[in-house]
């Protein structure tokens, strides 16, 4: 704690330091009645303006680099990434395993990892659905087959 005082006194005594002092002003001169009746001049001191505009920051300044990572998903389940640098086009239609996608999502933010969720449970109802019907016209077929066979 006294640490923190010492601090705020450092700081009262630096205020105490900058703050400038105020400008003298001599008061004129009385008028002596032999001279002609001219107004006596009164030089007003020049006070120095604040710099306009603020001051300049000590903070450092940090690069930014911009990446843009498009995951694109096809109706067959494929899913590709395409990556951009700026204006540079570094990746273009990559495929990538649905799996890769699946826990990309999760390590980067759960809002994410439940948007690309959805997606993928919708493209595996669709697999289902299609494996059902595959698998239903392969019976047909093996029934076919057995009935010529006899």
């Amino acid at each position: 704690m006294s640490d923190t005082l010492t601090e705020v006194k450092a700081v009262e005594e630096t205020v105490v330091e900058e703050t400038p002092a105020a400008p003298v002003v001599e008061a004129p001169k009385p008028v002596e009645a032999t001279e002609p009746a001219e107004a006596p001049k009164a030089e007003a001191p020049k006070a120095e303006k604040p710099k306009a505009g603020r001051p300049k920051s000590t903070a450092k300044k940090t690069r930014t680099v911009e990446l843009t990572l498009t995951v694109t998903a096809s109706a067959e389940g494929e899913w590709q990434a395409d990556l951009v640098h700026g204006t540079q086009r570094v990746v273009s239609g990559l495929v990538i395993p649905a799996i890769a996608v699946s826990k990309a999502a999760k390590e980067l933010h759960e809002d994410i990892a439940e948007g690309i969720e959805s997606v993928l449970e919708a493209a595996r109802d669709q697999h289902r659905t299609r494996m059902e019907e595959l698998e239903a016209e392969l019976a047909k077929v093996k029934a076919q087959l057995a009935e010529l066979s006899e």
